[in-house]
């Protein structure tokens, strides 16, 4: 029989919801795989703390752990590697709490722009350290195992059908994808991803709690547990094959 995987949505920078999730879960045994979805940075105040914090299961925990690369991570190396200021400068995207951190200064203020002695570091992604850069780089796109396939927005829609995530290309479309057909017609094996807010998914598709959109959501063959960490959400982890729900807010 093969263990549980536990699947672990968007976190964004928010570690006290990370830390108090961990603590809720189960003891977790060599059989047992803990699967993030990706964007662990931006907009939560401590980017670098959660980062340093996934790394560390690896020797923390007797199970298996898979990181995947969502878009927040893709557009960073972007920015590394080309510069992208239209990441980088809206800052809805959360950029600047990402510097701070990881330059130990408090994070900034709802609505404060970046200080003119902030740009060159924000903008080229410097304040990055090499190791960190290398753990981004090396994230998979996607991880599928007996009870489901786990990519960090969803599959892509060719010809009226979704491909396996294997049979993409570029794979970078599956940390970008935000398509309302995915939500609504995927038949298949079971896919969990994150990226997409639940509140922003039809209520009346999902089996999960309707009446209230913050919730995780659950279509037929679709799981979003996207539920807002680091923006004033919560953070939502999905228990397989059991169904169970983990969420760090207060019961």
């Amino acid at each position: 029989m093969p263990g549980r995987t536990f699947v672990v949505g968007d976190i964004h920078g928010d570690l006290a919801a990370l830390d108090t999730l961990l603590a809720r879960l189960p003891d977790l045994d060599a059989d047992d795989t803990l699967v993030f979805l990706g964007d662990y940075l931006d907009r939560g105040p401590d980017s670098a703390g959660v980062i340093a914090r996934v790394r560390a299961l690896e020797e923390a925990t007797p199970a298996k752990v898979v990181c995947l690369r969502g878009n927040h991570e893709d557009a960073w190396l972007r920015v590394i590697d080309h510069r992208w200021d239209e990441f980088v400068f809206p800052p809805g995207n959360g950029c600047q709490a990402t510097m701070r951190s990881f330059i130990g200064a408090p994070p900034p203020t709802d609505g404060e722009p970046a200080a003119p002695v902030d740009f060159e570091a924000l903008f080229a992604g410097s304040f990055f350290p090499a190791d960190v850069v290398a753990w981004m780089r090396g994230l998979a796109y996607f991880h599928e195992d007996d009870h489901g396939i786990y990519v960090h927005a969803g599959l892509v829609e060719k010809d009226g059908a979704f491909p396996h995530p294997r049979d993409v290309e570029p794979r970078i479309a599956l940390l970008w994808t935000r398509s309302a057909s995915f939500f609504r017609t995927y038949r298949g094996k079971r896919v969990v991803v994150g990226h997409t807010v639940t509140e922003t998914l039809p209520p009346e598709l999902s089996s999960y709690t309707p009446s209230d959109p913050t919730d995780l959501w659950a279509g037929e063959s679709v799981v979003a547990i996207d539920t807002g960490a680091g923006k004033g959400g919560f953070l939502t982890a999905l228990e397989l094959p059991g169904l169970v729900v983990w969420e760090s807010r207060s019961p």
